[in-house]
């Protein structure tokens, strides 16, 4: 990878998404463009979304390339399980509709700039990595978001797994026959870890219908009931990280996405749960921190994915 070439990193969020400007692993410039891919889902034929969220994404690099003109490659992060062969989006959860779709060649086509597609989790998992000092042998990324996200490094290397679907922690079952999730099961780690997850144990506890910021407030404050739909998430997020060391067992892992201005909130009953799940061989071996990329680490990682 040539440190000196001006890429793009796009992060696709389900309500906005970020375009950065990068060289030589840093962000020189950035943008949010608001485009609210669930509504563009929800609201249209799958070719008609498709088509639609080409246009934003042609329209979010557009303002790049008018600050940046030199710029040489695109890269995206995409929430979705990304197919390793094809480069296509197999499934996104949290787009309804989009399935078996190619975003990377039309656009690529559409702006005359090479196109590279990867996990959004994974591309943010990679930018964590790229800004590790020192840089660990292998890393495992989580990201809590509007759902939970992961990517696994190894070998300095993303990696998605035979049919795009490594880590995909968001997914793990951590209660059986529980609440419903979006990728057709139930009782998925998101579903209680994530910031909608928050919000739906918060509604059960109270009949309150209240997001997950509101409810970082109470908890603050001392509401048993806030600081209860955060100890639930915090208890199964530990629970899935123990299940997913036992089968990776990587040197660190990082903790990213909204939630983390709320760890403080979870640290105590996820480093419990954590170190109660685990097998003994591994506690204390793992490192666990917070992500410092923060909210950049997606553009980062998607800008200098492997071509």
């Amino acid at each position: 990878m040539n440190d000196a070439a001006l890429r793009i990193g796009v992060d696709v969020g389900g309500t906005n998404l970020r375009v950065g400007v990068v060289q030589q692993r840093r962000i020189l410039w950035e943008h949010r463009h608001n485009a609210d891919f669930s509504q563009i889902c929800c609201g249209h034929t799958p070719a008609l979304a498709l088509e639609k969220i080409i246009a934003e994404l042609d329209v979010a690099i557009e303002q790049a390339r008018k600050k940046y003109p030199a710029v040489e490659s695109v890269g995206i992060g995409f929430p979705g399980f990304i197919d390793p062969q094809t480069r296509s989006v197999a499934l996104s959860p949290n787009l309804p509709g989009l399935k078996n779709v190619d975003i990377a060649l039309p656009l690529a086509r559409r702006i005359g700039l090479p196109v590279s597609i990867e996990n959004d989790a994974l591309a943010a998992a990679f930018g964590e990595y790229l800004m590790a000092d020192p840089q660990p042998a292998s890393l495992l990324y989580l990201g809590l978001g509007t759902g939970v996200g992961g990517g696994l490094i190894l070998d300095g290397k993303p990696y998605p797994g035979q049919h795009g679907v490594a880590m995909e922690a968001g997914h793990l079952i951590v209660k059986p026959g529980g609440r419903p999730c979006g990728c057709g099961n139930n009782g998925c780690l998101e579903q209680y870890a994530s910031a909608s997850g928050v919000a739906i144990t918060y509604r059960q506890l109270t009949n309150a219908t209240l997001n997950a910021q509101q409810i970082a407030m109470l908890a603050e404050q001392g509401n048993r009931d806030a600081l209860e739909a955060f100890q639930v998430a915090a208890e199964m997020l530990g629970i899935a990280l123990a299940h997913m060391l036992k089968v990776v067992d990587v040197e660190q892992v990082v903790i990213g996405g909204g939630m983390n201005a709320a760890w403080p909130l979870m640290q105590s009953a996820f480093d419990a749960s954590l170190q109660d799940a685990l097998i003994p061989a591994l506690r204390g071996r793992t490192l666990v921190t917070l992500a410092k990329a923060g909210d950049q680490a997606g553009m980062l990682g998607a800008a200098c994915l492997p071509a």
